[in-house]
Protein backbone atom coordinates (compact mmCIF):
# COMPACT_ATOMS: atom_id res chain seq x y z
CA UNK A 1 0.00 0.00 0.00
CA UNK A 2 2.59 2.37 0.82
CA UNK A 3 4.76 1.43 -2.32
CA UNK A 4 2.75 3.81 -4.58
CA UNK A 5 3.06 7.14 -1.73
CA UNK A 6 5.62 8.83 -3.52
CA UNK A 7 5.65 11.17 -0.06
CA UNK A 8 5.34 8.47 2.70
CA UNK A 9 8.58 5.84 3.26
CA UNK A 10 8.52 2.49 5.71
CA UNK A 11 11.37 2.78 7.91
CA UNK A 12 10.77 -0.87 9.49
CA UNK A 13 8.51 -3.19 9.66
CA UNK A 14 7.64 -5.42 12.91
CA UNK A 15 6.68 -9.08 13.42
CA UNK A 16 5.71 -8.71 17.16
CA UNK A 17 4.64 -5.68 19.48
CA UNK A 18 7.74 -6.37 21.54
CA UNK A 19 10.01 -5.58 18.10
CA UNK A 20 7.90 -2.43 16.94
CA UNK A 21 9.35 -0.93 20.17
CA UNK A 22 12.38 -1.56 19.67
CA UNK A 23 12.58 -0.67 16.04
CA UNK A 24 10.58 2.24 17.40
CA UNK A 25 13.44 3.23 19.74
CA UNK A 26 15.88 2.91 16.88
CA UNK A 27 14.32 4.61 13.90
CA UNK A 28 12.26 7.37 15.58
CA UNK A 29 9.33 7.23 13.06
CA UNK A 30 6.91 10.21 12.33
CA UNK A 31 4.33 7.67 12.70
CA UNK A 32 3.37 4.36 13.96
CA UNK A 33 0.65 1.70 12.73
CA UNK A 34 0.25 -1.27 14.58
CA UNK A 35 -1.62 -4.49 14.34
CA UNK A 36 -3.88 -5.07 17.22
CA UNK A 37 -3.37 -9.18 16.86
CA UNK A 38 0.41 -9.18 17.35
CA UNK A 39 2.18 -11.56 19.27
CA UNK A 40 4.55 -11.60 21.84
CA UNK A 41 3.24 -8.43 22.84
CA UNK A 42 -0.29 -6.82 21.50
CA UNK A 43 -0.34 -3.83 19.47
CA UNK A 44 -2.40 -2.58 21.92
CA UNK A 45 0.15 -3.42 24.79
CA UNK A 46 3.03 -1.87 22.05
CA UNK A 47 0.61 2.00 21.65
CA UNK A 48 0.56 1.56 25.60
CA UNK A 49 4.41 1.82 25.75
CA UNK A 50 5.00 3.69 22.89
CA UNK A 51 2.78 6.46 23.91
CA UNK A 52 4.55 7.09 26.77
CA UNK A 53 8.00 6.67 25.54
CA UNK A 54 6.94 9.00 22.28
CA UNK A 55 3.80 10.99 23.37
CA UNK A 56 4.20 13.24 20.55
CA UNK A 57 4.28 9.82 17.42
CA UNK A 58 1.05 9.38 16.16
CA UNK A 59 -0.29 5.92 16.30
CA UNK A 60 -2.66 3.90 14.41
CA UNK A 61 -4.31 0.84 15.79
CA UNK A 62 -4.92 -1.30 12.64
CA UNK A 63 -7.54 -4.45 13.04
CA UNK A 64 -9.63 -6.59 11.64
CA UNK A 65 -12.12 -6.64 14.74
CA UNK A 66 -14.71 -4.16 12.91
CA UNK A 67 -16.54 -3.73 15.94
CA UNK A 68 -14.12 -2.58 17.64
CA UNK A 69 -14.46 1.90 17.94
CA UNK A 70 -12.55 3.97 19.88
CA UNK A 71 -14.93 4.37 22.73
CA UNK A 72 -14.15 0.52 23.50
CA UNK A 73 -10.51 1.58 24.84
CA UNK A 74 -11.99 4.47 27.29
CA UNK A 75 -11.43 9.04 26.99
CA UNK A 76 -8.24 8.38 26.35
CA UNK A 77 -7.04 5.71 24.19
CA UNK A 78 -3.09 5.11 23.90
CA UNK A 79 -3.48 5.21 20.14
CA UNK A 80 -4.97 8.26 17.80
CA UNK A 81 -6.56 6.26 15.26
CA UNK A 82 -8.15 2.67 15.20
CA UNK A 83 -8.99 1.84 11.53
CA UNK A 84 -10.34 -1.92 10.33
CA UNK A 85 -8.81 -4.11 7.67
CA UNK A 86 -11.99 -4.00 5.98
CA UNK A 87 -11.39 -0.87 5.34
CA UNK A 88 -7.87 -0.83 4.50
CA UNK A 89 -8.50 1.58 1.53
CA UNK A 90 -8.90 4.23 4.17
CA UNK A 91 -5.68 3.91 5.91
CA UNK A 92 -3.96 6.33 4.08
CA UNK A 93 -6.22 8.82 4.87
CA UNK A 94 -5.94 8.60 7.99
CA UNK A 95 -2.18 8.27 7.40
CA UNK A 96 -2.44 11.84 5.88
CA UNK A 97 -4.70 13.26 8.48
CA UNK A 98 -1.89 12.56 11.01
CA UNK A 99 1.21 13.24 9.13
CA UNK A 100 0.75 15.57 6.25
CA UNK A 101 3.05 16.46 4.09
CA UNK A 102 4.67 19.88 4.21
CA UNK A 103 4.57 21.60 0.53
CA UNK A 104 7.63 22.10 -0.65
Amino acid sequence: MFEGEPDYAICAEATNGQEAIDLALKHRPDLIILDLSMPVLSGLDAARQLKEIMPDVPIILFTQHSDFGNNVFGTNPPFDRIVSKTDAKDLMGHVRSLLPIAPV
